[in-house]
């Protein structure tokens, strides 16, 4: 056996330092020296065969078969993505799964277009409406003055940083709450989400409709649009994967209703993390950037690039899923 080791020694060296340099860097490495690597490992499992029933020596075993498992965990494993790589990959899956689901979103927006435009032309009509509608603890009520309205509008604006991130703070928790909840209530045939997608609508039509009566256009929109397109956004992706969750248990299909729920959970537990980022973001836009000295055609320039940001993302999304929806079919037509 002795022999045998000298003969082999070399090369067991060898691989031990491919197997050193590549867990430091897999990319570092040559195609040769990942060559190497391959024909190394194959080698060493067959002297650790031999190894194994011709000895009884438990250290040169425990030595080679380390050795054959780092190389088999380099070789077979998949690599180990970075930070940045799991978010990219993290980016894609949830723009992907809006391109999948697009007609669940866009009944989710039409829902929540449809009950502002309800309230608002309600509102306008009749302010009686506006009353019945509106929180009564708000301090913009229908009725108030231009002056009102535009103090309101600019309060906050002067306060510390440190308030401003305690605001952010609170936005993101209460609207990551309503978006779950819109989200959730799926389950129940999908209809509390229509409820309450119509419902928050009917709110921002009122709001906007109270504005409006007191002679208040651009400045409002600039208030609005600069965190309300990402936050809108993603309260409308929310009532979308309510929508996919209702469907699954209203019209499973071919499928059982179990499996459909478990396809749906899936999809929206990705819509769900891409929804945090969004309110996340929207939630920092609202505390830091609204509340600011910022002028009306600055916050609406900010809008505009927000809006161009997430039409493109769609975009993305859409491209993406056509192409790999191509690389799987033209899979399946090798395999015939």
């Amino acid at each position: 056996m002795s022999g045998f080791v000298t003969r082999n020694k070399p090369a067991w060296d060898e691989l031990e330092s491919l197997v050193n340099k590549a867990k430091k860097s897999m990319r570092r490495m040559t195609p040769e020296e990942r060559s190497r690597l391959d024909v190394l490992y194959r080698r060493t499992t067959i002297h650790l065969s031999q190894v194994a029933t011709r000895t009884s020596d438990r250290r040169l075993t425990r030595y080679l078969n380390d050795l054959t498992a780092a190389a088999h965990g380099l070789i077979y494993l998949p690599p180990k993505k970075s930070l940045f790589e799991g978010i990219g990959g993290l980016i894609e899956s949830f723009a992907r799964s809006l391109a999948r689901h697009w007609k669940h979103h866009a009944i989710s927006a039409a829902l929540l277009l449809g009950g502002a435009l309800l309230a608002y032309f309600a509102a306008m009509a009749d302010p009686l409406a506006a009353y019945a509608l509106w929180p009564r603890s708000d301090p913009r009520q229908p009725g108030s003055t231009h002056e009102q309205l535009l103090e309101v509008l600019r309060h906050g604006r002067n306060q510390a940083g440190g308030t401003k991130f305690l605001f952010a703070s609170f936005l993101f928790s209460h609207n990551l709450k309503v978006g779950l909840l819109s989200m959730a209530t799926g389950v129940l045939a999908a209809i509390p989400t229509v409820l309450l997608m119509i419902y928050n609508g009917m709110i921002l039509g009122v709001f906007v409709a109270i504005h409006q009566r007191a002679g208040i256009d651009a400045e409002l929109w600039a208030w609005i649009l600069p965190h309300g397109i990402t936050e809108l956004g993603a309260i409308i992706l929310c009532g979308g994967a309510g929508l996919m969750l209702g469907q699954a248990v209203v019209a499973p299909g071919l499928s059982t209703r179990t499996e459909a729920l478990y396809r749906a959970g899936q999809e929206t537990g990705i819509t769900c993390v891409g929804v945090a980022g969004m309110l996340c973001f929207a939630a920092v836009i609202e505390s830091y950037l609204r509340q600011s000295h910022l002028s009306t055609s600055a916050r609406l320039l900010f809008a505009s690039a927000s809006a161009l940001f997430w039409t493109l993302f769609i975009v993305y999304g859409f491209l993406r899923e056509q192409a790999a929806s191509r690389l799987t079919s033209d899979s399946v037509d090798e395999a015939r």
